[in-house]
């Protein structure tokens, strides 16, 4: 399918020396990135430090106070038809009897008011839409159960499939890792990072910790100190970098099963600890 509304040179996001302001407060300035159509990128940081800001400003939810921003060739929410977007994790009652393939349609027409009519053929277009989303994802075997009654790792393929249902250019994932083990965070990362090459979809997803995603990322966007820096993964989250990024010392160091471990003054961000132990 064409992509209607990508830039022509294939970015997807673009920020330049941009900078957001909240109760009069700089919450990070002078930031310049940019993300590929296609790209797998992280946005990392300590908490507090502006990832979810970053998110809302991508999605044009935040005024820039400085610079400018363009999303999929054009200012930051103009282009949102053409963005999923999953929001920090929401929570389902063990309760809850909405099935997973209606949470899924949400996506597709959770603004209509009234009962569809059966048997239009717009409806059978999307009925079809909603099983080739749910496929993609890995889900079909479970998709008809009430969420309630799903584990978290499944909950979050749905929600997943849910942001993408409406064939999105950028996916925007704030922290859809959160609260789920490790085995199932890395079954995620890797769903993510394959609707990137199949769709060429670029991904921003908010993380807390580096080491489950990090053989699937492109890039990361490291948000702190009011600053953000971008790169590959071994350019970023290195001593010196981050020691720039802080104006401290940082540390970073490998453990012996490959896991990065960040240590330093000021206190290192908890995103590199192993949340799960």
């Amino acid at each position: 399918m064409k992509r209607r509304d990508a830039a022509r040179d294939g970015t997807a996001v673009t920020f330049a020396q941009a900078g957001v302001r909240l109760g009069g407060s700089t919450i990070w300035s002078g930031v310049s990135l940019s993300v590929a159509q296609g790209e797998f990128v992280a946005v990392l940081g300590p908490n507090g430090a502006g990832k979810s800001t970053l998110i809302k400003a991508v999605l044009g939810l935040l005024p820039l106070a400085a610079g400018s921003a363009r999303v999929l060739g054009r200012p930051a929410g103009d282009a949102n038809q053409s963005i999923g977007y999953l929001p920090q994790r929401r929570s389902f009652n063990a309760g809850t009897r909405l099935r997973g393939v209606d949470l899924v349609r949400l996506g597709l027409d959770g603004a209509r008011w009234g009962v569809p009519l059966p048997g239009l053929p717009r409806r059978a277009r999307e009925t079809e839409r909603v099983a080739e989303v749910i496929e993609q994802v890995g889900a079909t075997s479970y998709a008809r159960k009430p969420i309630g009654e799903l584990s978290g790792g499944e909950q979050q393929r749905l929600l997943i499939a849910q942001a993408l249902v409406r064939r999105p250019e950028l996916l925007l994932l704030d922290e859809p890792l959160d609260s789920l083990d490790l085995p199932n965070q890395a079954s995620v990362a890797a769903l993510v990072r394959r609707i990137c090459r199949q769709a060429r979809v670029a991904v921003l997803l908010v993380a807390h910790d580096i080491n489950p995603i990090l053989s699937y990322l492109d890039r990361v966007i490291y948000v702190a100190g009011g600053k953000a820096v971008e790169g590959p993964p071994e350019e970023v989250i290195s001593s010196e970098t981050l020691s720039r990024l802080y104006g401290a010392p940082i540390e970073v160091l490998r453990a012996s099963d490959g896991r990065l471990v960040v240590v330093g003054q000021p206190e290192a961000p908890f995103v590199h600890g192993d949340r799960h132990a």
